[in-house]
């Protein structure tokens, strides 16, 4: 966790100066007008990237436990819940990993997620579906999944990736609506482009941005799938994945895409730029060759 904060914000002063430097060399070059205010849009936007993400990654299990209506268990709740319990236990154990909370929430798909800031604050919670309809060696590699989210860091990753892209959608917009066109009135004074004229800006910046987003949360499902195979076999995972598209005609649509990274699997979006989670029978394969790889090892 450390060390991830760390090189988020390296990262974010290396990407400010930079973009300081370029931006000096085109206003130098007569590329933009001098009186832009670069400087102050750069620092601010990249301030309130980083501040907003950094909020959002520290209120990410509470907000989970809310929106999806999470009921937190432990051992001395009933018989599922304490199988539950004990094979979260004993995954974590297994990854090295501190126990993390465990939760249920009320919803007929076959689902369950991971978030929260650290392992040390890590939560993973599943549908009550899953834990009724999923037999147990294949829920065990679900939950296996989910664990491998927390060891990789994914949660911190994606929120921080999402900070650098807001702090960008947000200079650029900004940048792009002051580089408008300026009017005088009569008396010769200079008026501001209208205000609003940024929101498109960032409408398309932001659909831009969330290439990139979708694109590491794609990759991040390959890596959590290879960990819950190193955790509980191959073979286990992809039956769980194969029993997962089996049932998405039960998928829980009502909190909307806001909450597809809380989805282990997630409808394809357009052309799958857009999708959080790569195809199930894309990462069915992926599975299926890293075990043919391992076979003819020597």
């Amino acid at each position: 966790m450390a060390l991830r904060t760390s090189l988020f914000l390296v990262t974010n002063l290396a990407v400010v100066a930079t973009i300081a430097v370029l931006l000096g060399l085109a206003t130098a070059a007569g590329l933009l007008p001098s009186d832009l205010p670069v400087i102050p849009l750069l620092i601010g936007s990249f301030f309130w990237g980083a501040v907003g993400s950094w909020i959002s990654l520290q209120l990410s299990r509470e907000s989970a436990i809310r929106g999806m209506g999470v009921q937190l268990v432990d051992q001395t709740s009933g018989a599922e819940a304490r199988w539950l319990v004990n094979t979260v236990a004993a995954l974590a154990d297994k990854a090295g990993l501190p126990m993390p909370e465990v939760g249920i929430y009320p919803a007929p798909e076959f689902n369950a997620f991971a978030t929260g800031p650290s392992p040390d604050r890590a939560l993973v919670a599943v549908s009550s579906g899953i834990l009724e309809g999923m037999p147990a060696a294949e829920l065990e590699a679900v939950l296996g999944h989910e664990l491998s989210h927390v060891g990789n860091g994914d949660m911190v990753t994606m929120t921080l990736l999402q900070g650098v892209v807001n702090a960008f959608v947000l200079f650029l917009a900004r940048l792009l609506w002051v580089a408008l066109p300026r009017s005088s009135d009569a008396q010769g004074r200079v008026r501001a482009p209208f205000p609003l004229l940024v929101q498109p800006f960032e409408l398309l910046l932001g659909l831009a941005g969330s290439l990139v987003t979708a694109w590491f949360s794609r990759h991040r499902e390959y890596r959590a799938d290879a960990g819950a195979a190193a955790l509980v076999g191959g073979d286990a995972m992809v039956a769980a994945l194969e029993r997962l598209g089996g049932a998405m005609q039960l998928a829980d649509r009502r909190d909307g895409p806001a909450f597809d990274t809380l989805k282990i699997s997630a409808p394809p979006a357009l052309l799958g730029l857009f999708a959080s989670h790569p195809p199930l029978e894309a990462r069915i394969r992926a599975l299926r060759e890293a075990q043919a790889l391992q076979t003819v090892a020597p």
